[in-house]
């Protein structure tokens, strides 16, 4: 079975690796080279570099209509496609080509998830469980005919990092067996219910500004759901911190909710650590947020007993979801 393999970033890697295992890939389709990393030096995106140790043809077209790269993809004369992470939307002079259609690997349980971003959505969203999908491609987005499924659980500490990690393997297994049966003429083709759809658009920096009035374990989940991008962040006395570690206590936990006063308000430093093995304590709008690593603007990753130390912290201290605004 020849096959055509469109994907472009490391969660597209594990279903390259699993089409070679089943069938001939005639080429590889991918997104230009672009300028990454501090120094700003241009490099292939990651499923480009595999191809290129595979030595396969890499395609990397400015536009799925150009009438050249349609003409060579033609001449391939794949029977299938598959599409992982790609990045574009396929138009329908390309669906057409292969004859048993392009497949997609899609990292939720369709159609729960539609869109862009199904791995953060679902960890902000507090879900305990995701899955894989593997489903034909079609003119509308994420809402081909099902081919296979598989649930995967979401751990309590799971980030979008780790999760997308493992849902790239999961899914490149679940690839492989779909592919087998196409070629066995077996798959199964199961019609989405569109009335069950939901959508996972985008994420966006401004979505990672923590809102202490939330209850802890929301912020807590936006926490997790924004690592490795764009990071949850907070101001400090009017400096951006962000959070990348930070885990859910309901009532005091050991922290005290109260301050000199009253009752603490959101945001407010409960507790500051005495050591690595000790988390900042923050009232969230419902129970602490308990930090257990920060990052400062300009700075590294550390420990949140580490960050206060010389940095004057107490108890009172408020954290806000705003940067302070410069007088008019």
């Amino acid at each position: 079975m020849k096959i055509v393999f469109f994907g472009t970033p490391e969660f597209a890697v594990p279903s390259l690796d699993a089409v070679l295992a089943v069938g001939e890939v005639a080429a590889v389709v991918t997104r230009a080279d672009k300028p990454r990393g501090r120094g700003l030096r241009v490099e292939p995106p990651p499923v480009a570099r595999a191809a290129n140790e595979y030595a396969l043809d890499v395609l990397q077209p400015a536009s799925l209509r150009d009438p050249a790269f349609l003409a060579r993809l033609r001449a391939f004369a794949p029977d299938v496609g598959v599409l992982v992470a790609y990045g574009r939307l396929v138009p329908p002079e390309v669906l057409a080509i292969p004859p048993h259609g392009i497949v997609n690997v899609h990292p939720s349980l369709l159609p729960r998830y539609r869109g862009a971003a199904p791995v953060p959505r679902t960890i902000a969203a507090g879900d305990i469980e995701t899955g894989v999908t593997i489903l034909y491609l079609s003119e509308e987005l994420d809402a081909g005919d099902i081919i296979l499924q598989k649930t995967v659980p979401i751990g309590p500490e799971d980030t979008t990092g780790t999760l997308t990690a493992r849902l790239a393997g999961e899914g490149a297994a679940l690839l492989a067996e779909a592919l087998r049966l196409i070629e066995a003429g077996r798959a199964p083709r199961l019609p989405q219910d569109h009335a069950r759809a939901t959508w996972a658009p985008r994420l966006m920096r401004e979505e990672g500004r923590i809102d202490w009035g939330r209850p802890a374990a929301v912020i807590v989940n936006l926490v997790r759901a924004c690592d490795p991008w764009p990071g949850a962040f907070t101001f400090l006395r009017g400096h951006e911190l962000k959070i990348w570690r930070a885990t859910a206590a309901q009532g005091d936990a050991g922290a005290g909710t109260m301050v000199v006063g009253g009752p603490a308000a959101p945001g407010t430093v409960l507790r500051v650590p005495a050591d690595d093995r000790t988390p900042l304590a923050v009232a969230a709008g419902e129970g602490v947020v308990h930090v257990h690593e920060v990052q400062p603007a300009a700075g590294r990753r550390m420990s949140a007993a580490a960050y206060a130390r010389g940095r004057d912290l107490e108890p009172g201290v408020v954290l806000a979801g705003a940067a302070p605004r410069a007088p008019a």
